[in-house]
């Protein structure tokens, strides 16, 4: 189409601070005009957007589609699919593919397959070769092969002498780094949060002095190195607290959250009885009303996520730190897994979840429809934050005249019951199976074309 005319919406873009009632004219593929009253062209199509929010496309930049090498359980476009549902016009996939994304060649790869995808897809690359955390990728051949970040996500180089000078090389190309935060001697071969269910269910722990151990130590180096280092899915208190001192301090780091870490706690992991009676930090109350409650049985593996699901005062401090800015970006993780992969024993089951088409309507409902988070300020999160981060100096991340048309449109009250068989993905290890949530995307659009639309 040449023109598209989005009319009467809620214009929301937090870059430019605009938030108003007011139509968006769209222009071959470009923002031709915001403005309230435009006019209908000749030949265009409308799209009534009245008592919906018209916003910049989301960008996630955290998300593993699995290509190469694992696309049983995602490829490129069942993962582009499953964004534009989810209402995101720019996804990072994770460099932890078979082989990892370390070489130009691969990153060349993805690329190449993501020309054809229904949204914009950017390729992370790894810190280190294999990402094994021994060697250095050739951080100076992936920057000149398009890389967006530099990340080991699914692993964290344990050697700070070698973090370091990853973080000096990445300085050199002006990359962020973005980090999982592990330390494997803290954490050895726990499988979800070390606290009171651990043990009512002897399950090994995990301790979030795990997490925060690499947080510190991010921390550090970012002072040292002036490399902006970016932490990734922060699940514990601590971790924000150390962020939060730092970031006062003007030190170049910074964090995300994912929306199971700030809805879900560990009691999940010991089934729905245990969470909905109140372990789960009051969300019954805040997240349902009147509406039935979805069960579950105990040891269920799609609450299996890495960091683990963390108690309720962790997730109360997670929320604390999306509403005071510690944490600065928003993300899925969106980490597909098989059902045979799932269908095991919880020691024994991979770590992940999907999220790319419930996190905008999980973050809505804790943040915004609970009164913590203005709109604007909750999707600065998800557009004008990663967009910078990411150094996008095209334009994503704003809706603005001669900028790119990507625009996310969503209802935020509309009420949805998740369905985890109803997805773009070949994978569905989704735990808000059955869920009653409020706030949808309604329309998509990359480049001025639709993407997605019901």
């Amino acid at each position: 189409m040449s023109a598209l005319l989005l009319r009467g919406g809620r214009v929301v873009d937090p870059a430019s601070g605009l938030d108003q009632v007011s139509d968006v004219l769209i222009h071959d593929g470009k923002i031709a005009e915001i403005r309230p009253g435009i006019l209908t062209p000749p030949g265009g199509e409308i799209l009534e957007a009245a008592g919906r929010i018209v916003c910049p496309g989301l960008i996630d930049l955290h998300v593993h589609f699995r290509e190469p090498g694992q696309t049983k359980k995602e490829d490129i476009h069942t993962g582009a699919r499953c964004a534009a549902r989810g209402g995101f016009t720019t996804v990072v996939c994770m460099p932890n593919t078979s082989p990892s994304i370390d070489n130009a060649g691969t990153v060349a790869l993805i690329q190449e397959r993501a020309k054809s995808a229904v949204v914009r897809v950017e390729v992370s690359g790894a810190l280190t070769r294999s990402i094994a955390g021994e060697e250095l990728a050739p951080i100076g051949s992936l920057a000149k092969a398009g890389v967006v970040a530099l990340t080991d996500d699914g692993h964290c180089i344990q050697n700070n002498e070698l973090m370091r000078r990853a973080c000096e090389y990445a300085r050199m190309f002006r990359l962020p780094v973005m980090d999982h935060c592990q330390d494997y001697g803290l954490v050895t071969d726990g499988v979800m949060h070390e606290g009171l269910h651990s043990t009512v269910l002897g399950l090994r722990g995990w301790p979030a002095s795990g997490e925060e151990v690499i947080v510190a130590r991010n921390i550090l180096l970012a002072e040292l190195t002036g490399t902006p280092i970016h932490c990734q899915h922060l699940s514990s208190a601590g971790s924000v607290r150390l962020l939060r001192e730092a970031r006062t301090r003007g030190v170049p780091i910074s964090g995300e959250a994912c929306p199971h870490h700030f809805t879900l706690t560990d009691a999940a992991i010991a089934g729905s009885e245990v969470f909905w009676k109140g372990d789960g930090s009051g969300i019954a109350s805040e997240f349902f009303g009147g509406h039935a409650l979805p069960s579950w049985p105990a040891y269920h593996t799609h609450f299996k996520m890495n960091p683990p699901l963390r108690s309720a005062a962790d997730r109360e401090a997670i929320l604390q730190g999306l509403v005071d800015g510690t944490l600065t970006i928003l993300a899925s993780d969106h980490a597909p897994h098989t059902q045979s992969e799932k269908e095991v024993e919880f020691d024994d089951a991979p770590f992940g979840i999907v999220g790319l088409e419930t996190e905008l309507t999980l973050s809505l409902m804790a943040l915004h429809h609970t009164g913590r988070l203005g709109l604007s300020a909750l999707l600065a999160k998800y557009t004008v934050n990663p967009a910078r981060l990411l150094n996008l100096s095209d334009g994503r991340g704003e809706l603005k005249v001669g900028g790119p048309a990507d625009v996310t449109v969503f209802d935020p009250d509309v009420e949805w019951t998740c369905d985890r068989a109803d997805t773009a993905s070949r994978s569905q290890n989704n735990p808000f199976h059955g869920w009653r949530l409020r706030g949808k995307p309604t329309a998509t659009l990359v480049g001025g074309q639709f993407a997605w639309r019901p």
